[in-house]
């Protein structure tokens, strides 16, 4: 239809359901590579301290997290997209608002992943060689892991506008 000012009516949807897939796609990105570092950082203290394993693993945990943010704003925001019509009360503002809202709580968490790999990797190593160091990397990964926790609420606030 060339030259037409109709608007696609699935496009309210499609911004939606992007931000779906972006909330979910993004957090477990974050999550995968906070686990890796973790892991790595646990892994190779493994063999020297093998005592210290299961006190190391609250850094893989932590990371996990960011994944389940993810899918929390995913089923949330699901629930809220509805057919396209005319007359729906579903359109541009709510589909824009749930993709701004799948970006916050991805991206967020996506870089909360990346401090939590790297300080757990850090942390882990540093924790074999001097155990008062623990608290402080506890410390550090609670504050890295706010980063997601902020993107999830902010992703909550936009898709329930």
């Amino acid at each position: 239809m060339s030259g037409s000012t109709e608007v696609w009516p699935a496009a309210p949807s499609f911004f939606g359901f992007m931000g779906v897939s972006c909330a979910l796609v993004f957090a477990n990105i974050g999550a995968a590579y906070g686990t890796y570092r973790s892991g790595v950082g646990i892994g190779s203290i493994g063999v020297t301290k093998p005592e210290l394993v299961m006190k190391s693993i609250i850094p893989v945990v932590m990371a996990g997290i960011l994944g389940i943010y993810g899918m929390i704003v995913s089923v949330i925001m699901l629930q809220k997209i509805k057919p396209s019509a005319p007359d729906a009360a579903y359109g541009f503002k709510q589909g824009f608002a749930q993709m701004a809202g799948g970006l916050c709580c991805g991206l967020s968490s996506l870089a909360a992943g990346f401090a939590i790999g790297i300080v757990g990797n850090a942390g882990v190593k540093a924790n074999a060689l001097q155990s008062r160091i623990f608290v402080g990397m506890i410390l550090i990964l609670i504050f890295a892991e706010a980063l997601g926790l902020y993107g999830l609420i902010v992703a909550i606030i936009l898709a329930s506008s």
